[in-house]
């Protein structure tokens, strides 16, 4: 049963993005792994681009949701049945979903898993046997980026950029800091900047060792991310 679920994940995801990836590099890149790298970084942001933005959307409607709750909490601390009362009128006529912006982040993991073993696998030889017949076959795979980095190895400057795209894209989605001066609102505001400084450093860490054709992928899409973010964010400002 476990082989069947491998070989499906196989045939739906890896297969197409190796190939893909391989199509790239070839006729679009100058046979060059790291451009290649980064066009199917583009390609995979492009496509999700309707649930990235769903997922925006939900955050933002979420933080706003949040912000009428704490203020009613504040202006009815005292009468606690008033406070409920408005707290469910507020949920019946926002219909907030907490879940509607994690639900689209489940349907992209198994791509960002499938993309994981391409980068990581994808400049063995061994690995072409999973090419489709029309695509044609290198003997072999130029690991380097531009002439100069090799993509096999991993590189630190690379990783350390990678921390540092991922601190300015999750600050860009953390909630402005409250003006309430309550308890719950200053230990939300903790946990906020706790959580900002936390995927930064565990983003370094996890690359650390890793592949530089891992973090080239990776900063990319964060940076791909940031653009995005802005755009969007932006859009629902103004509407």
């Amino acid at each position: 049963m476990t082989n069947f679920f491998i070989q499906l994940f196989n045939l739906i995801f890896y297969q197409p993005l190796l190939n893909i990836l391989i199509l790239f590099y070839q006729y679009l890149t100058g046979n060059d792994f790291g451009l290649a790298i980064i066009l199917l970084t583009i390609l995979i942001r492009l496509i999700f681009y309707p649930l990235t933005k769903k997922t925006l959307t939900s955050q933002k409607s979420l933080e706003e949701f949040q912000e009428k709750t704490q203020k009613i909490q504040e202006e009815y601390k005292d009468n606690k049945e008033k406070q409920v009362r408005l707290m469910m009128e507020l949920y019946q006529k926002e219909k907030i979903n907490p879940f509607a912006g994690f639900l689209p982040l489940l349907v992209q993991l198994p791509i960002l898993v499938a993309l994981y073993q391409v980068f990581r696998k994808g400049l063995m030889v061994q690995e072409l046997v999973n090419l489709y017949s029309f695509v044609h076959r290198p003997t072999q795979i130029n690991p380097y980026f531009l002439g100069v980095l090799n993509l096999t190895q991993p590189f630190l400057i690379l990783t350390i950029l990678a921390g540092v795209l991922q601190f300015f894209q999750t600050k860009m989605t953390t909630p402005k800091a409250s003006k309430s001066k309550s308890q719950i609102s200053r230990f939300s505001e903790i946990i906020q900047k706790q959580t900002l400084y936390f995927f930064s450093i565990f983003t370094i860490l996890i690359l650390l060792k890793l592949p530089a054709a891992i973090s080239l992928y990776w900063s990319t899409t964060t940076l791909f991310s940031i653009v995005q973010q802005y755009l969007v964010l932006k859009k629902i400002k103004h509407a």
